[in-house]
């Protein structure tokens, strides 16, 4: 069993940049898709951002160009670069495996795995 543990969360100005990270233990990563998605309260949990186990990108519309996704097969750990942050970006991020075809890959109920969450806030 995969245990991902996300850290990197805070509270950052509007325009500003963080850098999560999803520290993975009990397994490797390497023949997972690893994903995050994000909830903000009231909403559904929404995708993010994923890095197929074959080397493929996937990102959500709303952070195309903003964002990027890569992973480090050594440190057993996926890192979500997020830059010019927005208000609406807030939300809980979290980190995800998952194992099955890769077109659900943006499907959270497909999630095999998932880490606690981290606290990302944006002030305007």
């Amino acid at each position: 069993q995969v245990q991902l543990v996300e850290s990197g969360g805070g509270l950052v100005q509007a325009g500003g940049s963080l850098r999560l990270s999803c520290a993975a233990s009990g397994g490797s990563i390497e023949g997972y898709h690893m994903s995050f998605f994000r909830q903000a309260p009231g909403k559904e949990r929404e995708f993010v951002a994923a890095h197929s186990s074959i080397g493929g990108y996937y990102y959500g519309h709303s952070v195309t160009g903003r964002f990027d996704i890569s992973r480090d097969i050594a440190k057993n750990s996926v890192y979500l670069e997020m830059n010019n942050l927005k208000p609406e970006d807030a939300a809980v991020y979290y980190c995800a495996a998952y194992a099955g075809p890769i077109p659900r890959i943006k499907n959270p109920g497909t999630v095999d795995y998932w880490g606690q969450g981290t606290q990302v806030t944006v002030s305007s």
